[in-house]
């Protein structure tokens, strides 16, 4: 009897092992399979761009503003009016969301207690959630008569509206992470300033902003990178015209925008085909670099 106990204890053993051993793989798959999607998903844009890439005129591209693609006699390739359209709409988006972020982070993390704060970590998550197709009708059908009416223009599809838009689409996601940054500085540091007299507002500009400052960097640039790469909000927002903006009210179009008002009206593996794809391969370059740094910098303060 005892020797079957015991076999019955080995074999038990034995089984675990199996297990444990499977679940490590699966973990280890997992965790390596956003890197494996990240590099698939480069090569094939670079495949698919390379032949455009190899032979493009790069002060074509990247400095004049013409694009037209579709003009057979002499057809053309400048990003320039995309590219400020994508950075216009994006620093305006930061400029809304940053004020808003940030001050939801710190009541969050700072005053808020109890239920009130769950209820607005929670309200945060949900406003994240939200598709960027809601956002971009509400920019269509709100956003776009509000600013026609208010500020007199003909049109109210521009930098104002998409920026806007884009602002509230980014302000959940930047919340969610400077709350996280507030909450990592120790206790400690706002127990000293408060036992030498601080109120809790010095407390919180004085030393919890200071301590946290990497960590809300970084929540700033994984808001740049998500405006950046937002492509419906922005397309049915800003009005989809090529155009360098000299305005709040000058319509204007996103790289990510043409990417996907063009890219299934082309025939595969023509050079307008592979010239949205050189743009899909800057934007993955770009991106890339924003969250890259935003990751360096949270580390960094992680480490510190």
């Amino acid at each position: 009897m005892s020797d079957a106990i015991r076999g019955g204890d080995i074999d038990r053993r034995n089984l675990d092992w199996y297990i444990d051993r499977a679940i490590q793989a699966l973990v280890f798959v997992c965790g390596i399979s956003a890197i494996i999607f990240i590099i698939g998903i480069f090569i094939f844009i670079t495949k698919e761009g390379y032949g455009f890439v190899a032979g493009m005129d790069w002060g074509e591209f990247f400095l004049t503003p013409y694009w037209f693609p579709s003009d057979e006699d002499a057809p053309e390739f400048g990003i320039l009016a995309l590219m400020a359209g994508t950075a216009s709409v994006t620093g305006l988006a930061m400029v809304v969301a940053i004020p808003f972020s940030l001050g939801g982070a710190i009541f969050i993390a700072e005053f808020a207690s109890g239920k009130v704060r769950e209820f607005l970590k929670v309200l945060v998550e949900l406003l994240a959630a939200i598709p960027s197709v809601v956002w971009g009708f509400i920019g269509l059908t709100i956003m776009n008569p509000l600013i026609i009416e208010w500020f007199d223009v003909p049109v109210g599809l521009t930098v104002l509206n998409a920026g806007v838009i884009l602002g509230l689409m980014a302000a959940p996601i930047m919340t969610s992470i400077a709350e996280d940054a507030l909450k990592a500085v120790p206790d400690r540091y706002r127990e000293a300033a408060e036992a030498m007299g601080a109120t809790r507002w010095q407390v919180v500009v004085r030393v919890v902003l200071p301590a946290a400052k990497n960590g809300l960097l970084g929540a700033v640039l994984l808001g740049v990178g998500r405006g950046f790469g937002e492509t419906m909000a922005v397309l049915m927002a800003t009005g989809h015209s090529v155009n360098i903006p000299e305005g709040l009210f000058d319509s204007v179009r996103a790289l990510t925008a043409t990417i996907a008002a063009e890219l299934g009206e082309t025939a595969v593996g023509s050079e307008h085909y592979q010239a949205l794809f050189a743009i899909g391969i800057f934007l993955f370059i770009i991106t890339f670099i924003i969250n890259l740094c935003a990751d360096l910098i949270v580390r960094g303060i992680r480490e510190s």
